[in-house]
């Protein structure tokens, strides 16, 4: 398998093809993952960082592209709209405007890199996660996000195990989370996902945690929410949020993900179900549903998994002959 470094390489140096820019998440757990980080991007030539849009990849090393949809004429969907006059309207993606090799950059046709450091919401979680306390993991937090800064970096936050910890149980205080989310925000992170990494969350403790976070002066456009699935509620959750205001939502093709530290937690809620249940609700997400049920379809397949989308096996079955 290939470290994170040669995989770094490879989406900086031989960018897929893509018609809109496309941001890269890179987990930095500590200083030296920072710091491998910025050698990597360092390395790369800036030229690499825009892909030719109008010829396909003939690099044997890129990755596979994924099969095109069997639909033979899609329409295409609506460009996302990032203006909040329109509650249906869903953020794109705002990130990419920081190109983190040549700090400074604004162009938008340039793909991009942030980076991503996580703490918990309880100290037994932290300690076997991280290997230690809450209050430590914050001072990493703040070394990691300073240097990012000085770089142009955008930063990305985790707080784990908000709704339920495996360790100390599924009443994980909200004034917790919200401290601790605080203190992410105010030493210069871009957004903060709030996490159910268990899956234990329901609507009402949902409720009440984005109340908590509002109560503490939080704005809902510096959150994100990142919901398991394991018990079933994580596209009831990610309504709640909505309806709260909340209007980024972290999700994983097919179902992809789990957590080592959380005895039968499965992977985030799917892309494809999160995205079908948007659009039913109204939302505009500029995302080709039936294209993402392919994508999903087809990693399953590649990795000898079961497709966990319940959405994405009903599209492909009404889309294939």
């Amino acid at each position: 398998m290939a470290n994170s470094v040669d995989v770094l390489n490879q989406l900086l140096g031989h960018p897929p093809t893509a018609l809109h820019p496309i941001t890269y998440n890179y987990l930095v757990p500590n200083m030296k993952g920072l710091q491998n980080f910025l050698e990597a991007a360092d390395d790369v030539k800036p030229a690499t960082l825009e892909p030719d849009l109008s010829q396909p990849s003939d690099d044997p090393n890129a990755p596979p592209t994924p099969p095109p949809s069997p639909k033979e004429q899609q329409e295409a969907e609506p460009a996302p709209i990032t203006s909040t006059e329109d509650p249906n309207e869903m953020p794109s993606d705002t990130s990419a405007v920081n190109d983190p090799v040549k700090p400074g950059s604004r162009s938008a046709s340039k793909n991009a890199m942030e980076v991503s450091i996580f703490t918990a919401a309880t100290e037994a979680f932290s300690k076997a996660n991280t290997n230690c306390s809450i209050a430590e993991s914050l001072d990493r937090c703040k070394e990691i996000v300073a240097l990012a800064k000085t770089r142009n970096i955008r930063v990305r936050g985790y707080v784990s195990v908000a709704l339920g910890c495996p360790y100390e149980g599924p009443d994980v205080a909200p004034s917790r989370v919200a401290d601790i989310t605080t203190s992410l925000l105010e030493m210069g992170v871009d957004e903060v996902s709030i996490a159910d990494t268990t899956g234990m969350g329901t609507a009402p403790r949902t409720r009440e945690l984005l109340r908590a976070l509002s109560a503490t002066g939080i704005a809902d456009q510096d959150l994100a929410l990142h919901f398991h699935d394991t018990y079933g509620q994580a596209l009831v959750n990610a309504v709640v949020g909505l309806e709260h205001g909340i209007r980024t939502f972290d999700s994983s093709v097919g179902g992809l993900g789990g957590c080592p530290f959380s005895k039968g937690a499965t992977g985030n809620v799917a892309t494809e179900d999160l995205v079908y249940c948007l659009h039913s609700l109204g939302a505009t997400t500029g995302v080709n549903v039936d294209k993402m049920a392919e994508i999903g379809d087809w990693i399953s397949a590649e990795l000898g998994r079961s497709n966990d989308s319940r959405a994405g096996r009903a599209l492909l079955a009404r889309l294939r002959p």
